[in-house]
């Protein structure tokens, strides 16, 4: 039986551990990140995929950094054919990519090389492409860069946001190292480079980018809004005060407005002016302090002060 050690941390890698299971395969440890303090109140969270390991009684390894740790030793130890990654969240020392007999693959969500990073699938939304995809790679010390084995593509339909994407591109890893492991420990796959002429990277989302701007034209805005739904959420300001954008939609409005003045009231919510013929319905929101609700919720109660010519952004 085909020994395996999977590293993984978030939700994105959960299906992909699954399908290692439910294939077979002998699983001899997980490695994931450390539990981390979540929410307003700190509380001490495992992550997704150690959740998923303690239900199959599969052994866990959490070490804050792999490199020259005793968790590291311990891998090495256990002789894995193959270790799989999917989002694990630090890079492997060389001392383990070279420890397996079938080497180390990761399952990553975009179509290397382009989007190398801990972010994919956010910027394959915020760039406003049209399709991204699954690529599972020889893994090495230098991120995102190895040779590919195999990928697949995923559409982007004009209403998917990074939370539908996540789950599109998680299922379509799954089906894509379901495919790829056997044909893998059979030699019978054909890596190749990536073109490095072409590579982009997708780094981690910083608060500075999460801020809107209303100068952009209205198909940018969009993709901004739901290329950070339903994390980290896109946000603005109003009279000084962060507020959230959960969601909102394109609509046409040719006003000659200034872009970020909200120029009419609706019964969904309230339409705001870009930076070209276009406007953005804003229909989701979380005012600074108070839970997310509906524009309209808001209109009629904290935002009831809320009238045309005002101005986000300021």
């Amino acid at each position: 039986m085909t020994k395996i050690v999977f590293m993984g941390t978030p939700d994105f890698s959960v299906p992909v551990l699954r399908t290692l299971i439910s294939e077979g395969y002998s699983i001899q440890a997980v490695v994931t990140q450390p539990d981390r303090p979540v929410g307003r109140k700190r509380v001490l969270t495992p992550p997704p995929v150690k959740v998923e390991a303690m239900k199959h009684d599969i052994p866990i390894l959490q070490p804050e950094k792999l490199r020259n740790s005793e968790e590291l030793q311990q891998i090495i130890h256990l002789k894995p054919d193959v270790i799989v990654t999917a989002a694990y969240g630090q890079l492997l020392p060389n001392e383990l990519l070279d420890a397996p007999k079938f080497g180390c693959i990761n399952v990553h969500a975009s179509l290397l090389p382009e989007l190398r990073g801990g972010a994919p699938i956010h910027y394959a939304i915020l760039q406003g492409k049209k399709k991204t995809g699954i690529t599972i790679m020889y893994m090495a010390e230098k991120l995102d860069a190895g040779d590919i084995i195999s990928q697949t593509e995923v559409i982007i339909e004009e209403t998917d946001h990074v939370g539908s994407l996540h789950d599109k591109l998680s299922e379509a890893g799954s089906r894509l190292l379901a495919e790829t492991l056997p044909k893998l420990l059979a030699d019978e796959v054909s890596p190749k480079k990536q073109d490095e002429s072409q590579a982009t990277f997708a780094s981690n989302i910083k608060r500075e980018q999460e801020k809107i701007d209303w100068n952009k034209a209205g198909e940018e805005i969009y993709n901004h809004i739901r290329g950070l739904h339903p994390w980290p959420v896109a946000y603005t300001t109003l009279d000084g005060q962060v507020i959230k954008v959960w969601w909102g939609e394109k609509v046409q409005a040719a006003t000659g407005a200034e872009p970020g003045t909200i120029i009419e009231l609706t019964a969904d919510g309230f339409v705001v002016a870009a930076g070209d013929e276009t406007a953005i319905l804003v229909t989701d929101i979380q005012p600074a302090g108070k839970k997310r609700m509906s524009a309209e919720q808001y209109l009629r109660g904290a935002g009831s002060h809320l009238t045309p010519g005002k101005k986000l952004g300021e």
